[in-house]
């Protein structure tokens, strides 16, 4: 399995707060942006993604998946995303669906460590 660390991804409240601190105060570039909800921003070797808290966010524990903390550590790979997470899933590691949005060009899968952190798998569409 070949993974590359690509970005942390903190889930936020008020993204037009932060963007001013990260892009007018900090000078960070921007990479993608969805007013209001996304912002991902060029910080050296690694990204990083400001999210937009959802109503879900504050449950602890709705299902088998958490979101007790506010980050997510995002690695990228140019292997298959499927094979990776069957692969971790024999393991015993906990993973959702492979997911994708609408003009989107990345496939998308979440886990979660031994310790219940997010981590997130992401592989470019071809």
């Amino acid at each position: 399995m070949k993974l590359q660390l690509e970005t942390i991804i903190i889930f936020v409240q008020n993204i037009n707060r932060l963007k001013s601190f990260y892009v007018d105060l900090l000078k960070l570039n921007i990479l993608e942006e969805i007013p209001s909800e996304w912002l991902l921003l060029q910080a050296g070797g690694c990204n990083i993604g400001l999210h937009k808290m959802g109503e879900h966010y504050p449950n602890k524990s709705e299902g088998d998946f958490k979101f007790d903390n506010n980050t997510k550590i995002v690695f990228e790979t140019d292997q298959d995303i499927r094979s990776i997470r069957a692969s971790l899933m024999n393991e015993k590691v906990p993973m959702k669906e492979v997911k994708t949005f609408d003009n989107y060009p990345y496939w998308l899968c979440d886990g979660e460590d031994p310790e219940g952190n997010v981590f997130q798998i992401k592989q470019r569409k071809v």
